[in-house]
Order: structure tokens, then sequence, then C-alpha cells
């Protein structure tokens, strides 16, 4: 909104936009070094001990000769989007308006290829920090059709991963959950062929499959790509 060469100043500008001309100075820092690796210890601890809160995940550090404060250990988490897995009041209450689509997969015998895929996305660390991973994998097969990395939460490297996948064939029904990029993806993917079906609401969601997939199989890929970067 501010175009710092059109001769105003950016006095000028901050007082006809209505803000802060301090804001406009500011250049946030990214996580320090430190931050990071304790970062990448408290992912691996909500992974064995996924029930920790912030004051569990303290004392266990402070176990280990971290020093390290719970408003610290909360901040981080709240910014890895990391919370106790644990029984919560139902509070949340589905849009009206949202379009729910129909559960295809229920009590449907899956045994041939291309009869279901399934997609999802999780974050998984690297040397300076985290990348998005998503994955297209067949459901009879447990074959990973296509994935793609990405430094950023938008939708094109999903689209990216679908096209790919789309390549190897049309399966019947594509399952993910309701996530916002995985339907965008769906819609906006420009191949030629697209899935016949649509099963979003999945109760036993098939990313324990592709993360135990991935989790043998990826470690020289992901590697590689920490060092030379993802988009």
């Amino acid at each position: 909104m501010i175009d710092r060469g059109c001769g105003l100043s950016l006095s000028r500008h901050c007082e006809l936009l209505d803000v802060s001309r301090s804001s406009q100075y500011y250049e946030p820092l990214g996580e320090s070094a430190e931050n990071l690796a304790l970062m990448r210890r408290l992912d691996e601890l909500h992974l064995a001990h996924p029930f920790y809160g912030s004051r569990q995940m303290t004392r266990h550090l402070r176990r280990e000769g971290v020093v390290v404060g719970r408003h610290r250990v909360r901040r981080l988490m709240r910014l890895m989007g990391m919370e106790a897995v644990d029984r919560k009041p139902p509070t949340s209450a589905a849009n009206p308006e949202h379009r729910v689509h129909p559960y295809l997969l229920r009590d449907l015998a899956i045994d041939r290829p291309d009869q279901a895929w399934c997609a999802d996305i999780t974050y998984i660390p690297v040397s300076q920090g985290f990348f998005h991973l998503v994955a297209v994998m067949d459901w009879a097969s447990r074959h990973v059709l296509s994935w793609g990395l990405s430094n950023t939460m938008d939708s094109a490297f999903c689209v990216e991963a679908l096209d790919a996948a789309l390549r190897c064939g049309t399966p019947e029904i594509f399952n993910t959950d309701q996530g916002a990029r995985r339907l965008r993806a769906v819609g906006r993917s420009p191949a030629p062929r697209s899935p016949k079906g649509c099963a979003p609401p999945a109760r036993a969601v098939p990313w324990t499959v592709a993360a135990a997939t991935w989790t043998t199989s990826s470690s020289s890929a992901l590697a590689l790509a920490a060092a030379c970067g993802a988009r």
C-alpha cells in the first residue's frame, strides 16, 4: 500500500493510511538457531508423548538439562500449531452453508488400484526450520503417486502434486479431510482428468499409512530438499 517511489514522504503515507509510522521500519526476525533446535525437540516429544501440554513439556525439557521457561515453550508450541491431545468439549459448530461431501468409502471394500486415492498435508522439520509435505497415495496398493514440498502453506504445491498424480491415472474416489487447500486443489486442478468422486469427511484419516511410508522412504529426498531449499 505504501509506494516509496511516488514522491510522498513516509510520514504522509502513514498519515493518509492511518497507520503507525514505526510499524513501517520494523522488520520481523526469524527464530534463532536455539529456538529452532528447541522446536525440533518439542516436535519429537510431541510425537512420543502427544498428551503433553506446555507444563509437562517444560518439566521434561528441564529433566534433560534444558534451561527453558513455560512461557517460551508455550509460545513455540503455538507457533507450531501443537497442543496436547485430549478430550475437549464439543464447541465447534459447522457452517450450515458449507458443502459436506458424502463419505463414499463407508463399508466399501478397497481391493484394486485406482479405486480410491488419499491425500493429506503435514509438516516436517529440516535443518533450518520446517517444510510442508503433501502426498497423494493409492489406498489399495499403498503406492505414493506424487508428493510435494513447500515452505509456505498455500494451495499451489497441492495442485501440482494432484496434477502429477493424475498423470498416472484417474481414481474413482479421491479421499481427503475437509481442509480448504486439499478441496481447492481438486477444484482448481487444470489436469484434463479429475477424480470421479470426492469423499472428504473421513474419520480414519489415511495419513497414518502415508506417514509410515514417508518415515522409511523419504529421508534422502528430504535431506536433499533441506540442502537445496524448496519453493
